[in-house]
């Protein structure tokens, strides 16, 4: 059955589907499944048509983004789409040389570390991504009920990576310029936050149903920098896109003790990661939002059983939440089994529409 199908019992609106309606803390007919990097990395599909094509490049052209977007989809009958592209894509889009190598991830020629530095960060505008409208149009039309979630990278991890020049593992010179400079550091996350805003701006416009905002690195702060030095560029984010009505997520890794300031950040739904329980996590984020989350993608590697016994965890403790979203503690990892999140999928909906 192709994704534009409609399925027995699945809506044809995404408006009405559990995923949206999770969102909106309404009741829903199960608890909607879907997973970070669910588009890629562990389907043989999905290997197959990026053979011979760089990621980036991959990130560029909309039919090939369509139907990695919808394999997914197809094979798990998760509740929700995820457009497959990387946060860098809108850097690179505004002219910042920059290429994702594979077993690394993204390396920038020239890092942002002086004022002359930000200067070279201009303005995102629409044209500058508009194989991005494209696709979200041509996914639009194939998902039908299902709702497609557009995202972004969070301000504070994209300047990681910018100052970095590529991944760090104790992110030393992003602290730095924070600590040493602040009014630069100030300056970057602005300029980053109006950026975002409009590369989440383009796939609300075209017809994404839900964007997610991933702050990857955030997990490396304390509560007081984060709240000092982050947080008001994650709130200029959502607060450019509010207007549009749709469902704002935000997520990160590692920031269970971050988990409240999150929560005043704008997003209307919070996800945590594997290692805070789900009503602890609720507890800490407040009232007045949905969450997300949060089995460990490791369990995945672990027999059946065992994978469902920790799912049924992770369904206890969102016993009694507002609004909850399944979904892991963070992206599949690329040696999954893929029939072990379509069986998963399968679990969710089972015990949860059992109640």
């Amino acid at each position: 059955m192709s994704a534009e199908e409609p399925q027995p019992g699945k809506p044809t609106d995404p408006h009405d589907s559990a995923f949206l309606r999770a969102c909106r803390r309404e009741p829903v007919p199960h608890t909607p499944v879907w997973f970070m990097r669910q588009a890629g990395r562990s389907l043989p599909e999905y290997r197959k048509v990026r053979e011979g094509i760089g990621m980036l490049d991959s990130c560029m052209r909309p039919e090939l983004v369509t139907e990695i977007t919808l394999q997914p989809v197809r094979r798990h009958g998760v509740d929700a789409a995820i457009y497959f592209s990387d946060i860098v894509v809108p850097l690179k889009a505004i002219g910042v040389d920059l290429d994702i190598k594979p077993g690394v991830g993204p390396v920038v020629q020239q890092p942002v570390r002086t004022r002359a530095d930000l200067e070279r960060l201009r303005p995102l505008e629409p044209g500058d991504v508009a194989y991005v409208t494209e696709a979200v149009r041509l996914l639009g039309r194939e998902l039908g009920g299902t709702p497609l979630i557009g995202f972004a990278g969070a301000p504070f991890t994209l300047a990681s990576y910018l100052v970095e020049g590529g991944p760090s593992r104790n992110h030393e010179r992003t602290k730095a310029l924070m600590y040493g400079d602040p009014e630069l550091w100030a300056a970057l996350l602005d300029r980053l936050a109006d950026i975002t805003g409009t590369f989440l701006k383009v796939q609300i416009e075209a017809g994404a149903s839900a964007v997610q905002l991933f702050d990857s690195w955030a997990g490396a702060l304390s509560e007081a920098d984060y709240r000092r030095s982050v947080l008001p560029a994650s709130a200029k984010v959502f607060q450019a896109v509010a207007h549009y009505g749709v469902p704002r997520i935000h997520f990160g890794v590692g920031t269970g003790e971050l988990l409240t300031a999150m929560g005043e950040a704008g997003a209307d739904v919070v996800g945590a990661d594997w290692r805070v329980p789900l009503d602890e996590a609720a507890r800490r984020i407040g009232p007045g939002k949905a969450v997300q989350g949060n089995l460990d993608p490791a369990v995945l590697f672990a027999p059946r059983g065992a994978v469902e016994a920790q799912a049924q965890r992770v369904l206890d403790a969102a016993r009694g939440l507002e609004g909850h979203i399944f979904n892991l503690g963070h992206g599949v990892l690329p040696d999954t089994d893929p029939e072990a999140l379509t069986r998963l999928v399968e679990y969710v909906h089972e015990k949860s529409a059992a109640g």
